[in-house]
């Protein structure tokens, strides 16, 4: 996704191009693409045999995607367990665990 958002449109070559060494398989890579589409991220023109994806979802609306799947599949809709792991395993220190509280109370002001 973030390479489509770089490349506002492009066709499977163009995106396996803008990836790191080693790249994937064109397959692979071509494989992602249509998932993507079929989630409804991107959408494609049709020119000849070719496609040209675009993404139509923005990167906040994505990330939010991903990050409730995450919070759901990994730490059972837990912010506290979610939490509990950046703090134990990503060695989130006091100060930064602060500012998170702090970015919580001003979100809980602002929702009401």
């Amino acid at each position: 996704m973030q390479i489509l958002w770089q490349l506002k449109e492009g066709i499977v070559k163009d995106v396996l191009e803008k990836m790191p060494d080693p790249k994937p398989a064109y397959n692979t890579v071509s494989t992602v693409v249509r998932v993507l589409e079929g989630k409804g991220f991107i959408n494609h023109k049709a020119y000849g045999n070719s496609h040209v994806y675009f993404p139509v979802v923005g990167e906040e609306d994505y990330k939010k995607f991903a990050f409730e799947k995450v919070l759901k599949s990994y730490f059972n809709n837990s912010y506290k367990s979610l939490v509990s792991y950046l703090v134990k395993e990503q060695k989130l220190n006091l100060t930064e665990l602060a500012e998170l509280i702090l970015l919580a109370e001003r979100s809980k002001i602002k929702d009401k």
